[in-house]
Formats: structure tokens, sequence, C-alpha cells
């Protein structure tokens, strides 16, 4: 069975509910600091923990496919499709990106998207929860604005109303089940690796290396990777479209946020499923995207069309450049 998503209305931004809904309570505020804050010393760890030793082939190995999956996991499943409805999905591979997503350790399902939505409702104006010109734009502004859009958001203890922002995904019972299972994924994506990583070398310490850089240190590059997009995506970087915030495409993170760093393409087109929309513009999201809908498991893809882009185009950027719009069909 194809599962259509409902994608946020403008009814859900109307104020019948309202826009928060309470505080986190300490204990949760304590679990966001530990998984926000013990990764990255593990990042900050890592190279001296390297140097020479604790680092192997299993490692890296399992490090990049923990990477891989449940970046894709964020960026197709929470970001691309429950967010924003980009493309429709057959059951099985809405529960297997519910999953992978949680995996990344950035919150439950609801959660997110529910922050996520509100983001574009409000992107860069009063209510967003991570803009970086919250403070103004001075440079000691700009500098406290990066930190709190990077993660010092997470830190606030203001929830964002699921009821308001993600009604859709409350009612569906198969999400809302990997929602409250997020303490068990947790869990999971911490301790698989070790286990593999025990069992593939067939000692304790195989499984210490592994816990460190497939488990820590992977959830650590992925965390600040996507939160370059909150931050450093709001605030350097190329702006080809109008847009009604300060979104901006920053090339670098292309590939480690596997084509989330487009972000002035995507706001601008927010509902599409391929946000590197030009030649050149590596987007691995949409290309996994695009076999999945070549396997059957994905229907009704919105990829971006050249006429509705260069009617965005903002003043300066020529028309030929759509010329150059990728169609992945």
């Amino acid at each position: 069975m194809t599962q259509t998503l409902t994608r946020p209305s403008r009814d859900a931004r109307k104020p019948a509910q309202p826009m928060l809904s309470g505080e986190k309570t300490r204990t949760e505020n304590s679990l966001v600091k530990l998984f926000a804050v013990v990764p990255l010393v593990a990042l900050v760890a890592a190279v001296p923990f390297a140097w020479g030793w604790g680092l192997g082939w299993i490692d890296l190995a399992l490090a990049a496919g923990f990477y891989v999956l449940t970046c894709l996991g964020v960026t197709i499943g929470f970001h691309r499709y429950f967010t924003h409805g980009a493309f429709k999905a057959r059951r099985g591979l809405r529960i297997a990106l519910a999953v992978a997503g949680s995996m990344a350790m950035q919150g439950p399902v609801i959660t997110w998207v529910a922050d996520h939505r509100r983001h574009h409702a409000f992107a860069d104006r009063e209510g967003d929860p991570h803009s970086p010109w919250r403070y103004g734009t001075s440079p000691t502004a700009l500098a406290k604005g990066f930190w709190f859009a990077h993660m010092g958001w997470l830190f606030d203890r203001q929830k964002t109303n699921a009821q308001r922002f993600a009604p859709d995904l409350l009612a569906d019972r198969d999400i809302a089940r990997i929602d409250r299972s997020f303490p068990a994924l947790t869990v999971l994506t911490l301790l698989a690796p070790a286990l593999i990583g025990g069992l593939a070398t067939m000692s304790w310490w195989g499984a210490v290396t592994a816990f460190f850089w497939a488990s820590l240190v992977r959830v650590a590059v992925l965390h600040h990777v996507t939160w370059s997009v909150n931050s450093l995506c709001h605030m350097i970087g190329d702006r080809p479209y109008a847009a009604r915030d300060k979104s901006a495409n920053f090339w670098p993170l292309a590939i480690a946020s596997m084509g989330e760093s487009w972000h002035n393409s995507h706001h601008a087109d927010p509902t599409g499923a391929r946000h590197g929309v030009r030649r050149g513009q590596l987007d691995i999201s949409a290309r996994i995207i695009w076999l999945f809908e070549k396997a059957g498991w994905a229907t009704d893809v919105r990829w971006p069309k050249p006429e509705r882009l260069v009617r965005k185009l903002n003043p300066g950027y020529a028309p030929g450049l759509e010329r150059g719009v990728l169609d992945p069909r």
C-alpha cells in the first residue's frame, strides 16, 4: 500500500493551535544535552585516539555504512518525505525511513518534523526555532546567532506543538509507534556497531573501537553536518532563487549532507524531491529517491520543473541558468 502524507497546510499555521506545547522536562533537557555533548567530546578526542592506534578498516567501514544509512534516513525520510511530502511511499519504505532517521539520534520523528515544519512556516522570522539572524546583524549578534542556530536551540526548553505542525504523523499508528521507540532505537544505533565490530574481530577491543568510531564519532559528525544546514546555510553561500528567508546554497557540504546544503533551492521549492537542481550540484538523496521510484517503492515524486524555477530566479541570474536543471527521470 502506498501512503499519502498530508503536507503542512496553511490551516496548520493558523493560531487555532498554539505554536508551542509547553516545556521539556528537566530529564528531557538533560538527555538532549547528553546526546549532543557526548558525541561531540568523542569527535574532539578522535584525533589523539587515532594517532597510531585505535582505528582500523572495520571501524571505517562501519562508520561509513551507519553514516550513510542514518543520514539518508534524515534527508530522505524525516526531511523530504515526512516533512514535505516530496513523494508517496509504500508502507515498508515509510517504516524503514522512520527507523533509519531515528537512528541518527536527532530526536523522535514527530518532534523532528514538527520543528522543521515550524522552521519553514517562520523561516528567519520570529517563531523560527533556529534562525542565525535571531539576535541581529552585527558581528557579535551573528556569532551568537550562529551558535544558537547550530546547536544552542536544542537546549531551549520550549517544545514545538506537534498537534499544530504534525497532526498527520500523530494520527499514523506506525509512525507514532516508531516515535515512542526512539529510546530503543538510540540504544540500537549505539550498540549495533560495537556488536558487529566485536564479532568481526572476535575481540573486546574491536567492539570498543567500533563503538567509538561508528557510534560516537559517526553520530557527532552527522549531528554537525545537519546542524550546519540550519546555521551556515542561512548565513553564507549563493542565493539564485527568491525566498522569504536568507537560505543559501553552500556547495562544500553537498556530499556530507547528501544534497541538503542546496538550501536556497530547497526553500524556493520546499516540496521538491531534488535540492541540487542544476548539473554539477550533487544530490545523493535525490538519486536514491529516483532508485526508490524505479523499484516501485516511491510514487508521485515531485521532481523540479524548470519553468517553475525560472519564475523564482532572483534579479541578476540569467534565465538560461535553468537549462542546466536536471531531470533525474
